[in-house]
């Protein structure tokens, strides 16, 4: 149960405004192609084992509000339309109204309906179907106890043994009926958790939040349902009174084939644009060993030679320290290599299952042979650092993410060097078709969806690390400049190149000299607003003071994991 009860309260009804403007769908530039052939992809239709589903992204608006006072936006509340035949609604929709209307709920239907038997052995219990009536629904929150325009918000009581999935909203203070939706047997089921706060009230906070499996990942196989979650002092430790589905189905049936990954790489691959200004330029990994870089031991003075394919790296384990990577020690070639090779740059593909198998995460990485120095922003001022922030071997990325049902590009995610965001689509911006933009930092080659200055520091008082990103001449089209790396979920068919497994540093571990650095700066600041050392410490971020050399791809934790967000 939740930490603060979810119980029936009322708002009163003058303090909401009702009408809202009808939301518009959105679509994305061009129509999508149709993909090659293959099992279960982009077919409308997912199977999960006992349940089969499919996407509703036709709905019927049933109630919305704005907040008449403080800056809270809006949120209207939707009840799915079209559901085919023999599939059975799992819970409402809602979002924001400052957005398109783009979003989906799951609807389910038995694949085998199984029915208790009669006359069976004593002791016999027959299998209890996948999907059942809820008994009857708790009021949990209203505008108003009765009256015209008002929103009611009813959580389904399951039989025992089943879950809830999400939660319907109506605009009378009548019950539904338990034809309405439909609950799920709780083997079939896993957890949830709140995230994205999307509506929260003035007073005696009442909350709409969006869910999502606890556990997600690629070996994860929480199905996220589209609908959202409500109460009051709602925390994301809290244990939610609904569920997410759970994908049972050993072979992934709706992962795209090899085919199909091209196809969608083809067709969204995105075109990443350097800054302008940016002198560290990305290559591939073959042009950085071929032009000098050299592997160290620990112990050992003398880089060894990385040969062209990195077979001669260390293979597996875990980062001991024991290895690293660096480059020549020749001046000219190390200077030579620190600028990179745009015209050998390639986007480097890992293909996996995500939410269970109903999207498809598509992470693109970056490989550059040199980080650049960091510019701190103090207020309106700029300083060029002259060597905090930089180290050898820079791996970023970005992910896309695709739907399994149509194969629609649905979120990019944006890796911002320790953290990153997502993006829905309806708010990248578009080259060519469907193919994104990415534009990647000044230096620090992190991932944004726009032109612009992003501070990593303490935003409130323009304190930290500058982020610059512009499109410039400088550009890699990750559409036609890919290799697949790695499809775990494709068995044999991807050969995973020798560098991937090294996992190991791909450079040496930096101490920066920030104290002397930063003194500097704090004397180039008027008396007013000159800042201790050991006040500006704390407001840069903590990769200023010094780095352990960065790791390659299969050591992250999102090869594995989702995105951090």
């Amino acid at each position: 149960m939740l930490g603060c009860e979810c119980f029936y309260w009322y708002r009163r009804l003058d303090e909401f405004h009702f009408h809202s403007p009808e939301r518009h769908p959105f679509s994305l530039p061009s129509p999508i192609p149709e993909w090659p052939p293959g099992q279960g992809f982009a077919t409308g239709r997912i199977d999960l084992g006992e349940l089969e589903v499919t996407k509703i992204t036709k709905f019927e608006r049933i109630w919305s509000y704005n907040l008449l006072h403080g800056k809270a936006k809006g949120t209207t509340f939707y009840r799915p339309l079209g559901i085919p035949d023999c599939f059975f609604c799992l819970g409402y929709y809602c979002q924001p109204n400052d957005e398109p209307l783009r979003g989906y709920v799951l609807v389910a239907r038995e694949k085998a309906i199984s029915y208790p038997n009669v006359g069976c052995p004593l002791g016999f219990e027959p299998e209890l179907p996948a999907l059942m009536k809820p008994l009857n629904y708790k009021l949990i929150w209203s505008t108003e106890s009765h009256g015209e325009g008002c929103g009611f918000f009813w959580l389904p009581n399951p039989p025992a043994g089943y879950k809830a999935m999400g939660l319907l909203v109506t605009d009378n203070p009548e019950e539904p009926e338990v034809e309405e939706i439909r609950c799920v047997r709780e083997d079939l089921t896993e957890n949830c958790e709140i995230c994205d706060c999307m509506l929260t009230t003035d007073t005696n906070p009442f909350q709409v939040w969006n869910t999502r499996p606890c556990k997600r990942g690629m070996f994860a196989r929480g199905v996220s349902v589209g609908t959202f979650f409500c109460g009051i002092c709602l925390s994301s430790e809290d244990q939610l009174d609904v569920a997410c589905l759970k994908n049972l189905e050993s072979t992934l049936h709706g992962m795209p084939n090899l085919d199909q990954v091209h196809a969608l790489i083809n067709h969204y691959g995105p075109t990443v644009f350097f800054h302008p200004d940016d002198v560290y330029m990305p290559s591939s990994v073959q042009w950085f060993f071929k032009n000098g870089a050299l592997l160290y031991k620990y112990g050992k003075v003398k880089g060894e030679p990385i040969n062209y394919q990195g077979s001669n790296l260390p293979f597996g384990g875990k980062n001991d320290d024991a290895f690293w990577i660096d480059l020549p020690e020749d001046d000219d070639a190390r200077n030579n290599v620190k600028k990179g090779n745009l015209e050998s740059a390639e986007l480097y593909v890992h293909v996996k299952p995500a939410l269970g198998g109903t999207f498809t995460d598509i992470a693109m990485w970056v490989f550059c042979p040199f980080n650049g120095p960091a510019t701190l922003k103090i207020g309106l001022m700029s300083i060029q650092m002259s060597k905090i922030g930089q180290h050898v071997g820079d791996w970023e990325h970005f992910t896309l993410r695709v739907s399994n049902f149509t194969g629609e590009l649905w979120q990019v995610y944006f890796s911002q060097h320790s953290g990153g965001v997502w993006v829905d689509a309806t708010d990248l911006e578009f080259i060519e078709g469907n193919k994104p933009i990415v534009y990647s930092s000044k230096g620090g080659h992190a991932s944004f969806a726009h032109p612009g200055t992003y501070l990593q520091g303490s935003v409130k008082l323009g304190i930290g690390v500058r982020n610059d990103a512009a499109r410039s001449k400088y550009s890699v089209d990750s559409s036609a400049k890919y290799q697949i790396i790695a499809a775990e979920y494709l068995g044999h068919e991807v050969t995973e190149p020798c560098w991937l497994q090294y996992m190991k540093e791909w450079g040496p571990t930096i101490v920066y000299d920030s104290r002397s650095e930063l003194d500097k700066i704090i004397n180039l600041l008027p008396l007013f607003v000159r800042f201790s050392v050991e006040n500006i410490f704390d407001l840069f971020p903590m990769q200023l003071y010094g780095e352990e050399g960065p790791t390659g791809p299969k050591e992250k934790d999102n090869w594995e994991e989702d995105e951090r967000w």
